[in-house]
């Protein structure tokens, strides 16, 4: 079978254009994949090129991020009007919103408030920051002026490094993208008030509304996948909150936070048997 080839585009949406890649049929079930903090849609290569022999996939680059860029509405509510916007430009139905780290928040917010959505997703995100292990001097770039110059100066040495408590200890990084640079272009390209979007204010919104909460409200179906070598937040205690709340667990053996890069084919797998992408049930 021949598939469409990927468009890739600049769709108008609430705040602004947003950028967007759609791969697969545009008649098969929908999948929505939201990359997190310091990344783009390019953190989701792999992971499409398993899922859309089968599915429409559809990959945007948050504000704040890659080729949509942006300094403002950066927060889960606004990110959401913006893909919310997208769907609709798109006429997608039926869509399984999957976030990974940040974009869990934003694929809950997402769920809430478009009827397009019929499941959410999280990948590699806990409820809330109560036993995170983030990288430190996080809070230096939160400054106005001081984090946004660093930001800006920081060698691509010190971006790597930073990088390994996304993945599990050891996992080659370098290795992991079709450009070795990616990670580094993905930091560059973000804008520095993304610090303080995830490293202060989300801190605050999760301790009054955590993720497990939201699942718990949601009234829809809703999926966490979990690396057992997560570095930034506890597994067992993540799992136990969101099976808890509901929500089908699923755990990946020797991943860690970013198990979308790690283990791609775990991932397309259990998308795609966890949640039933293929069968006509699951479109709206």
């Amino acid at each position: 079978m021949t598939l469409p080839a990927p468009t890739d585009t600049m769709i108008p949406a609430d705040g602004g254009a947003v950028h967007v890649r759609v791969d697969g049929r545009a008649d098969a079930p929908t999948v929505l994949l939201i990359h997190g903090f310091a990344g783009s849609l390019h953190w989701f290569d792999d992971l499409t090129r398993l899922l859309s022999a089968e599915y429409r996939v559809i990959r945007a680059d948050l504000r704040g991020h890659g080729r949509t860029g942006g300094d403002t509405g950066l927060d889960p509510e606004s990110q959401s009007r913006a893909l919310a916007s997208v769907l609709d430009s798109l006429d997608a139905r039926g869509v399984l919103a999957v976030g990974h780290s940040y974009g869990a928040d934003v694929a809950l917010a997402l769920a809430r408030r478009s009827d397009r959505v019929r499941a959410a997703a999280i990948i590699g995100q806990a409820p809330d920051y109560s036993y995170a292990k983030l990288p430190r001097g996080g809070v230096i770039m939160t400054l106005p002026v001081l984090g946004a110059l660093l930001h800006r100066l920081s060698p691509p040495a010190a971006v790597r490094l930073g990088l390994r408590t996304g993945f599990a200890p050891g996992f080659p990084i370098d290795n992991a993208f079709d450009d070795p640079d990616r990670p580094i272009r993905d930091h560059r390209a973000m804008s520095p008030a993304m610090y303080r979007a995830v490293l202060t204010d989300r801190q605050t919104r999760l301790a009054a509304d955590p993720l497990d909460a939201q699942v718990r409200a949601l009234g829809k179906p809703c999926l966490v996948i979990h690396g057992d070598r997560d570095q930034m937040y506890d597994p067992a205690r993540t799992v136990a909150r969101y099976t808890a709340a509901g929500a089908e667990v699923e755990i990946v053996p020797g991943a860690g936070h970013s198990p979308n890069i790690e283990r791609p084919h775990d991932i397309a797998r259990i998308l795609a048997a966890g949640l039933e992408l293929g069968s006509e049930s699951s479109i709206q």
